[in-house]
């Protein structure tokens, strides 16, 4: 005996979309939980002491601002790669998906100068509170970004086979993940001003 699951390409009738997004919608859920859990940390901490250093005297706004950069720009070459699958152009898929982990990577790269700068200068997470919550946050955020880039590169290379046998899944698959990075990317919009400007 064996069991179809229903609702791979087509929306469920009563929620109205797939189960992939489904699952990915209840998945962030989650994520809002984990990352507002910190972000209220780092407000209790903030509020809680008079000489909290303001984030732009001791962390590198232009390279976190370059960082803002190139995930706004990889969240638009995500959506390029689901729009070209859309269009069935899976060789404009490819290209942009490319991009996309190529920026993420970039990311990192960004983000590992700014933690080597840190560490030379002897700033460690036992250093104070404030270096504390900024690795934590940072840190969870790029493990999420390190998250990004396998699924992404999944997709674009073992996982795209799907393509020829189903492209509607496939494309549905790839929407799941760009949900996934657009959400990594809003992250890094509140974590931006809350810890590098103000």
């Amino acid at each position: 005996m064996s069991a179809e699951i229903h609702y791979i390409s087509e929306p469920h009738p009563v929620s109205g979309v797939t189960n992939s997004k489904l699952g990915v919608w209840l998945f962030l859920a989650s994520e809002v939980m984990l990352f507002g859990g910190l972000f209220s940390a780092y407000i209790l901490l903030r509020t809680g002491v008079t000489d909290w250093p303001r984030g732009h005297e001791v962390l590198n706004v232009p390279l976190a601002t370059l960082n803002t950069v190139i995930l706004i720009t990889s969240s638009v070459t995500m959506v390029m790669s689901w729009a070209s699958l859309e269009l069935k152009k899976f060789s404009k898929f490819r290209l942009y998906m490319t991009i996309t982990i190529l920026l993420a990577i970039a990311f990192l790269v960004v983000k590992g100068f700014e933690y080597a700068h840190k560490f030379d200068h002897h700033h460690f997470p036992s250093t104070s509170n404030f270096y504390a919550i900024y690795f934590v946050i940072t840190g969870l955020h790029g493990l999420h970004v390190i998250g990004g880039i396998i699924v992404n590169a999944y997709l674009l290379l073992p996982g795209s086979k799907m393509w020829k046998t189903n492209p509607e899944q496939f494309t549905g698959r790839v929407e799941a993940a760009g949900l996934y990075w657009h959400f990594v990317d809003l992250v890094w919009i509140f974590l931006f001003p809350a810890l590098y400007l103000l």
